[in-house]
């Protein structure tokens, strides 16, 4: 695996304006949906990105994609700049960057059949006419997404299939233009325990054979444990924690991390541990608190947590963790 990064995000954020009124005069407002996010994603790593609903997993997936524009910060792709990229430079992009989304029952037009849905990415970019050549193309891309022998799939509808083969259908569609990023935003969450593993080794073998590069976004931890290189914590809009899988799992630094491992169920009685269960909701993301975000809820927090917010503190082994009680 090629040490120079695929992708690199410097300082991004993403705010959403609004106007509120206030008693003399309407006052400009911001929702800090991600807040200063840095990180790398090298050729044919997969990075999970894990956290509570509304931490900006998916809005950060939508800025790398360029369906959010960026309101500041810089993203590198391929050693390009894109964080502000428009017209053909976006269409040029997204042959290069495909994203699967969270519902296979939502992301496919149900007017259409299945090789008509996933020949539409080459109609879009004007990649053939041909018709032999893309009926070959979405037939590859359709092997290639588990849907064996692809003639059998290729004239029916999306009611005519289950969870696990719809959910393959979207990642043929993303296949079909050959990307070199995949962005795969909780995609089986919607799907049986049963069929996940299978979505997952798929996934696997795509990074295996092909060197596709993956941000995967995920609320569970058991399942970054089992598919990732490396983790990414975030939480309102920041990656607190990042660092090699398996060392963050086993030894999270962050009281954030530690809380979301102690709530993940194990089979043997006998290994359980305390729970650390967090008081209170997430801070609103219009008004932050002052000082590091997670003060609110922090179990170990103590004075200057309230007052200053913390720097990144790198642990060594690529493993660093935003919080203050690391300085020491």
């Amino acid at each position: 695996m090629s040490t120079t990064p695929i992708l690199q995000v410097k300082q991004l954020r993403k705010l959403f304006h609004f106007n509120t009124e206030g008693i003399f005069k309407r006052q400009e407002t911001y929702v800090h949906a991600v807040d200063g996010i840095t990180f790398d994603l090298d050729q044919g790593e997969v990075l999970g990105l894990v956290g509570e609903s509304g931490c900006g997993k998916s809005t950060l997936a939508l800025t790398l994609l360029g369906l959010e524009p960026a309101t500041e910060g810089n993203i590198l792709f391929e050693g390009r700049e894109i964080s502000h990229a428009k017209g053909k430079q976006i269409k040029e992009l997204r042959r290069h960057i495909q994203m699967v989304f969270q519902d296979p029952y939502e992301s496919l037009n149900p007017l259409m059949t299945i090789g008509e849905i996933v020949a539409e990415p080459l109609k879009v970019h004007g990649l053939t006419r041909d018709k032999n050549e893309i009926s070959a193309r979405v037939n590859q891309a359709l092997e290639d997404a588990g849907l064996k022998p692809a003639d059998i799939y290729y004239h029916r509808y999306p009611h005519q299939l289950s969870g696990g083969q719809r959910q393959r259908v979207v990642i043929a569609g993303a296949l079909v233009l050959q990307p070199t990023l995949l962005l795969a935003d909780e995609p089986v969450s919607m799907l049986d325990v049963s069929i996940r593993a299978e979505i997952l080794n798929l996934l696997a073998d795509l990074r295996t054979n092909y060197g596709i590069s993956i941000l995967f976004i995920t609320h569970d931890l058991a399942t970054a444990a089992y598919f990732t290189d490396r983790v990414a914590v975030m939480y309102l809009g920041r990656i607190v924690e990042i660092g090699p899988t398996l060392e963050v799992l086993s030894n999270p630094a962050h009281p954030y991390t530690k809380a979301l491992l102690s709530v993940i169920p194990v089979p043997n009685p006998r290994q359980r541990h305390e729970r650390i269960i967090l008081s209170g909701d997430p801070p609103n993301p219009v008004n932050l608190p002052a000082g590091c975000r997670f003060h609110p809820r922090c179990p170990m927090v103590f004075d200057r947590c309230r007052l200053e917010d913390p720097k990144v503190f790198d642990l060594g082994n690529n493993h660093s963790v935003h919080c203050w009680l690391l300085e020491n």
